[in-house]
């Protein structure tokens, strides 16, 4: 196979395509092909680090690990990331080049990306067997066609052929698999090879009538069904419904170790970003995480995290408004476990500065923590490794604030008064050794009998997982067909669907 290349879309957002993309992209790994993942632009609070310093959306570093190799910048050129309802912060190869209106961005800027999407494609596919794409939302989009940088805009420009993905649990799978067709332009539907359906609940023979008749409408074949399964949604792109389903704690089953669980409590802010951060502790037996936004839920809880945000100030003025401020406050002052990680480390300092993210200027922070922040122009993107609880701890860094830690003692690069923790580094959870140190302290200062799991290992679950998608190709996808579509391309002659897209 030589400069192969599939573009997985979808009928909608969340219908799969982060999933189905990485699950293809470990089984043509399976079968010896150096593959790379691709999505030109995704918008996502969820975001990572590269080794090279470029930030990424974490579903593109996802499908990396899935294929095999380390992340770049190459691999999700233009990430965009909500400031709010009406704008976003543009990272562009890895960097942040401004902020943008949603009709600023669609106006004009980004039609003018197009030619840097297809040169970073276009080296991923002179270096790899094949690189296989991941669409947004859904192809369909007839008011954003003409500006199209990640759906058909890219299959045109680099002649991939296109897999529809469509979600059947949701329903209505069959109209959507038509009508995404039939609203394409000719040129267009031409790249569109086929279906694929996921999350199907029962007995597949029922459905095959249906697909013979899409096939009979449409002249295209489904490359398969994929069966319903728990716990496979890891580092999807955005939606705090999306994590819920997707964290690692639904594939676990294991029952706790002591006699305790512990129950971890996750402040539910505005702009939440990097909420992936507590997938590390779902997957610990006898953990049990859960999203809150009033201050009642925060009294069983033994730990209460406040995490990442994008919206350091309007995050700490909804704290207010939930009277949750004063509830992490009390908890400080009764020396119960809190642990701010990024923009949550900010909130619980004593000063903001922010001429940059929110423009509001001098801000009183919670004054838990001895740290005060400014709010820096360059946005801060590393990977530290250090060490905390005498355990070696590796993470990675996104923000603006730049903090000034006064006092406390040290804790990975932030710090630590009583049992109110706080730091910039992302992902340091996912270190096993240090988890299960943190976990066991937490666990003493509730009083709760809880035992960390001697043997979980995150990494090993996420291959666990990855593999698990990979077999779902493997088992319920015509593979064949599938080898042929990425090595040859769209068939010639498939039929055109009227309408087509308005003129």
């Amino acid at each position: 196979m030589n400069n192969g290349g599939l573009l997985v879309a979808g009928t909608t957002s969340d219908a799969g395509k982060s999933v189905v993309t990485a699950g293809i992209c470990r089984w043509l790994v399976r079968q010896g092909v150096k593959v790379a993942p691709f999505k030109a632009q995704n918008m996502s609070l969820n975001s990572f680090v590269t080794r090279e310093g470029a930030e990424i959306g974490r579903a593109q570093a996802m499908q990396a690990q899935a294929c095999r190799v380390e992340p770049t910048a190459l691999m999700n050129p233009v990430l965009l990331k909500p400031g709010g309802e009406q704008s976003s912060q543009v990272v562009l190869l890895g960097k942040p080049v401004g902020e943008l209106s949603a009709r600023g961005y669609h106006g004009g800027r980004q039609q003018k990306l197009l030619g840097t999407v297809l040169d970073c494609l276009a080296e991923l596919r002179g270096t790899y067997d094949a690189v296989i794409c991941e669409g947004a939302g859904s192809p369909a989009e007839i008011n954003l066609r003409r500006t199209d940088i990640v759906n058909m805009g890219i299959a045109r420009n680099a002649g991939l052929p296109v897999l529809v993905v469509g979600d059947i649990d949701r329903g209505g799978v069959f109209a959507s698999f038509f009508g995404t067709v039939a609203l394409l332009s000719p040129e267009d539907q031409a790249l569109v090879a086929g279906f694929l359906v996921n999350k199907f609940r029962g007995d597949v023979s029922l459905l095959e009538p249906g697909l013979d008749m899409l096939h009979g409408l449409t002249g295209r074949p489904t490359y398969g069904v994929l069966p319903f399964r728990h716990g496979l949604g890891i580092d999807e792109e955005d939606g705090l419904r999306v994590s819920l389903r997707g964290t690692v704690r639904e594939s676990n089953t294991a029952p706790p170790v002591g006699e305790d669980v512990l129950r971890v409590a996750v402040c539910a802010i505005p702009l939440m970003s990097n909420f992936t951060d507590v997938d590390a502790l779902a997957a610990e037996p006898g953990v049990v995480v859960r999203f809150v936004d009033r201050p009642e839920e925060l009294a069983d809880a033994d730990l209460v995290i406040v995490p990442g945000t994008r919206g350091t100030v309007r995050a700490l003025e909804w704290l207010h408004e939930r009277g949750l401020a004063d509830a992490l406050r009390r908890r400080a002052a009764d020396g119960r476990p809190v642990l701010g990680i990024c923009g949550g480390f900010q909130i619980l300092g004593e000063h903001i500065e922010d001429e940059v993210e929110s423009r509001k200027g001098a801000v009183d922070g919670l004054g838990v923590l001895p740290v005060r922040v400014r709010f820096a122009r360059e946005k801060t993107l590393t990977r530290p490794v250090g060490e905390a609880l005498g355990e070696r701890v590796e993470g990675y860094e996104i923000h603006h604030g730049v903090g000034e830690v006064t006092g406390g003692a040290p804790f990975l690069d932030g710090c630590r008064v009583g049992q109110t923790w706080g730091t910039h580094w992302h992902g340091s959870l996912e270190s096993d050794g240090f988890r299960r140190a943190f976990l066991r302290e937490v666990a003493a200062a509730a009083g709760r009998r809880f035992v960390p799991a001697p043997g979980t290992s995150f990494a090993a679950l996420r291959e666990e997982q990855l593999d698990r998608l990979g077999d779902l190709i493997e088992q319920h996808a015509d593979t064949d067909a599938l080898w042929r579509l990425i090595e040859s391309g769209a068939p010639q002659g498939l039929p055109f669907i009227p309408p087509g897209a308005p003129a």
